[in-house]
């Protein structure tokens, strides 16, 4: 039996152990920069609110590349886990083989949803964040507002961090966890205004509804980015971000248009128009351009893409093979 006869069943620590960030970093400069180069196959992704409570179900497939085969991820958003201090999306992934088309790994799709996100943003901030910014002001302070803050300062020499949520006392220990794990200044601020003003780094990684940051309060060459505006109804910023931006830049145009909170709404209003929406992949690939000035002020807004998690558990399932997963099972069999 070979390693590709081998099914892999893995877990939430073990996908975090196999995909390091660096790792992460790389998946996700590959989806975007394959997406963009026309190579990637990304089906339109489902995302249907529940009719019986605040939940939202959803299902993604892509393919990244012919040596990589196609994955489907499944799972849902559950806000009201936040206040239990449980993430607040949960999600299988099954991931099949190239060539035959059989099952190849079945892995924690949370996991990968949280190394990816974050990854991709860090990614943006690379990519459109001046190469001086070293403060992030970070608005949420769950599971993925830590990630984000471990991944942008793999891409940047950050020094700084400011930290506000709802909850007192999830925000100062999310601060006191950045502090010690990063050795870096991380401060818990008593409002959104305060995380947010004047520093060079925004990111964004709550469910809300209604705006948490504001354009008034930005401050020149500030790259603000938002990982929660993911559906029509979720809006993370106000229209006045989008009317400050110089460039406003997406995961991926179509998908924004249909999904983005606060995309939807800008070109409804006519704040936004379609062809002005940016890829993160056009940006990577020299194709379009994002940043133009130190100045600018640049908006990101993801709403995640089964290409995202196509790269990335490829990137697991490879690192599994690596360290002899695969292997091991075979000879037991």
């Amino acid at each position: 039996m070979t390693e590709t006869d081998v099914v892999l069943y893995l877990s939430g620590h073990q996908v975090t152990q196999l995909l390091t960030i660096d790792a992460a970093l790389a998946s996700q400069r590959a989806a975007f920069t394959a997406l963009d180069d026309g190579t990637a196959d990304l089906p339109g992704k489902i995302m249907e609110p529940s009719g019986f409570d605040d939940s939202v179900v959803l299902a993604y497939v892509a393919r990244l590349s012919a040596d990589t085969g196609a994955v489907a991820k499944f799972g849902s958003v559950n806000p009201g886990n936040a206040a239990a201090g449980l993430p607040t999306v949960h999600a299988v992934i099954n991931a099949l083989d190239p060539v035959t088309g059989r099952l190849a790994a079945v892995m924690d799709g949370t996991a990968v949803t949280t190394l990816r996100t974050a990854a991709a943003s860090a990614v943006a901030f690379d990519a459109l964040a001046t190469a001086d910014s070293a403060e992030l002001g970070l608005i949420g302070s769950g599971t993925q507002a830590l990630a984000h803050a471990r991944a942008v300062a793999r891409v940047r020499d950050l020094r700084a961090v400011r930290v506000w949520s709802p909850t007192p006392a999830r925000r100062e220990r999310a601060a006191e966890l950045l502090a010690a794990e990063l050795g870096i200044a991380a401060k818990a601020v008593a409002s959104a205004e305060e995380a947010v003003s004047g520093l060079p780094m925004v990111a964004a990684c709550t469910l809300s509804s209604t705006p948490v940051v504001r354009g008034e309060w930005l401050a020149p060459g500030c790259t603000v980015v938002s990982v929660g505006s993911f559906e029509r109804t979720r809006s993370e910023v106000d229209a006045e971000v989008v009317r400050r931006a110089a460039a406003v830049v997406v995961d991926d145009p179509d998908t924004a248009a249909g999904h983005a909170g606060p995309v939807v709404d800008a070109l409804r209003s006519g704040l936004l128009e379609a062809a002005n929406l940016i890829p993160l992949g056009g940006v990577l690939t020299g194709r379009r351009e994002g940043r133009t000035s130190p100045d600018d002020i640049v908006y990101y807004n993801s709403v995640g893409l089964g290409i995202q998690d196509a790269a990335a558990a490829w990137a697991v399932i490879d690192a599994a093979r690596e360290a002899g997963l695969g292997q091991a099972v075979s000879d037991e069999a």
